[in-house]
């Protein structure tokens, strides 16, 4: 038919013709056709009723062929096409017939019947971290159009028989940590739409994932705000590098991405608000050790490093904590590897006009110490190495409104190379470890209401330039470190309800001068670090969480 070929009317007049050869009373039905033609409808959504019109003589019956698609009928009194389709049907034509005792008029009805909307996941079913023999639940919520139907699936395989809105496992074993779990939603119509990973980890356990491309230490990394990736950048191995790779939690790779444009370790990475990422300062130079003033913003949609700032002077082992307002506080560090290069001094990077300024100075010279965000917006400074030689139990608080730094409560023990992290919980901040005249297991814990320190508990192994990071649950990971020039691989949880520090499982290798990233998943990824043969590493690491 050529209406077909060339798209034409809404509804084609075939014709009318009389019945019989004897004398009529009722006039033949004449310009038969359809309110809606070419009729589009979405299976599993009832239509709004089509309704003939004609002229001439009143139809009394009237007939379709072929027949309409599935779930929709024609009124044989009325003609009126309605239902609700229920199987996706290609574009077709279907003759409708109408008749009097005078006649027959035949109209062409188009009808196409598209697919209905694919389902929508509203919950995702969500990572879990369990311990050996207990068993782990994933569920999903969807809505769509029709009954839905659920396939789950591990590791890509589909599970026989669970086809519920939730799969429970059996009891979990060695075997089931880092397996991943999806589910495929369905309606009758053909719409399906494929959930999230959910990944399953044994609680407390480390495991080994992609290696880097580079063995690495005194590196920085910052996790991306798109899809939880980390970007490692810089560090030592045989020399320093300008090298940058990023971790990608699925499938648990390292990929290499733009150079840096200077070499350079033991220096700062910041995420912006933007996504992108400032590197800071840090040591380069032909011999890895010339305090650097440069800074570079990392750019994932490019993978590129572009010179920003530079920074007022050169600085490593510093500070650098992004504020709430965007900008950038960088603190204290070394100008220098001989003569009085501590630095008191701090600067704020804008990312708005990607220049530093400086800002008030501490009121004391030190490195390797901690600065961490408060809950008040304030940054909280502790400890450090100090002018003297010796370690710092002097803390201070800098206020962004002011731009000054302020001093606060001193820690009950001076310490360099410790940790500082917020608990979310209460707001305090966990100090741990660290060094004076002796590699500390001591912990202390800085209230921002009174402004003072109280110890809290004792590491089970006193820790040096280890790790620690605040988990969702609220407990915080201590790991690695150094102790006499030994690395550790062991590791230990804080729990801030006890108050107490418990064992948890042990890294696979020894490692300290590492880094450690909290992922979106609730995972923990730890790279590189010195090992115990004093070589760079190239591992990384997963540790899957607590509750």
């Amino acid at each position: 038919m050529n209406f077909l070929t060339r798209g034409a009317a809404l509804a084609l007049v075939v014709g009318a013709s009389a019945c019989g050869g004897g004398t009529t009373t009722d006039p033949a039905p004449t310009d038969f056709a359809y309110a809606v033609s070419p009729a589009v409808y979405t299976a599993g959504t009832a239509i709004t009723p089509n309704v003939p019109r004609s002229s001439g003589g009143t139809p009394t019956a009237y007939s379709v062929s072929p027949a309409l698609p599935a779930g929709l009928g024609i009124s044989g009194t009325t003609g009126i096409v309605s239902g609700t389709p229920t199987a996706v049907t290609p574009i077709a034509a279907y003759v409708v017939t109408a008749r009097n005792s005078g006649g027959t008029a035949t109209a062409v009805l188009i009808i196409t019947v598209s697919p209905a909307a694919a389902p929508v996941i509203v919950t995702q079913p969500a990572s879990q971290v369990v311990k050996i023999g207990q068993t782990a639940t994933f569920q999903v919520v969807a809505t769509g159009t029709g009954t839905l139907t659920y396939q789950w699936s591990r590791n890509g395989t589909a599970i026989p028989g669970q086809t519920a809105t939730r799969y429970t496992t059996p009891p979990i074993t060695y075997v089931d940590d880092d397996t991943v779990f999806t589910v495929v939603v369905a309606d009758v119509y053909g719409g399906r739409v494929t959930s999230n990973l959910a990944k399953l980890r044994l609680e407390g356990l480390f495991i080994d994932t992609g290696r880097m491309a580079h063995p690495r230490q005194s590196h920085a990394a910052s996790r991306l705000t798109a899809g939880s990736k980390v970007l490692v950048s810089g560090g030592f191995a045989v020399g320093v590098l300008a090298s940058a790779e990023v971790f990608d939690p699925l499938p648990g790779t390292f990929t290499p991405t733009g150079s840096m444009l200077n070499a350079r370790q033991n220096h700062t990475s910041t995420l912006l608000g933007n996504d992108k990422v400032l590197v800071a300062g840090g040591q380069g130079g032909a011999g890895g050790g010339t305090a650097l003033a440069t800074a570079e913003t990392y750019d994932p949609t490019t993978g590129t490093f572009t010179l920003v700032g530079p920074m007022a002077g050169p600085r490593y082992f510093h500070t650098a904590t992004r504020l709430p307002d965007g900008k950038v506080l960088v603190a204290g560090g070394r100008a220098s590897q001989t003569g009085p290069d501590l630095l008191a001094s701090a600067e704020v990077f804008d990312p708005s006009s990607n220049t530093f300024k400086p800002t008030g100075s501490m009121s004391a010279a030190r490195y390797w110490q901690t600065a961490t965000l408060l809950a008040n917006g304030k940054v909280l400074i502790t400890g450090g190495y100090g002018v003297a030689g010796l370690a710092l139990a002097s803390a201070e608080v800098y206020d962004p409104a002011t731009g000054l730094f302020a001093p606060t409560g001193s820690m009950a023990t001076p310490r360099y190379g410790q940790t500082a992290t917020l608990l979310a919980s209460t707001g305090q901040v966990l100090v741990v470890g660290g060094y004076f005249s002796t590699y500390l297991d001591s912990a202390e814990l800085y209230d921002p209401a009174t402004g003072t320190f109280a110890d809290t508990g004792f590491l089970i192994s006193p820790r040096y330039l280890q790790t620690a990071t605040p988990l969702p649950g609220g407990k915080v990971l201590i790991a690695g470190g150094t102790v006499g020039g030994y690395p550790l691989a062991t590791a230990e949880l804080f729990d801030p309800v006890s108050a107490t520090f418990v064992s948890t499982g042990s890294m696979d290798a020894e490692r300290y001068l590492d880094t450690a990233t909290l992922l979106d998943t609730g995972e923990v990824l730890v790279t590189g670090g010195w090992s115990l043969n004093n070589a760079g590493l190239d591992s990384a690491e997963l540790f899957s969480g607590a509750p």
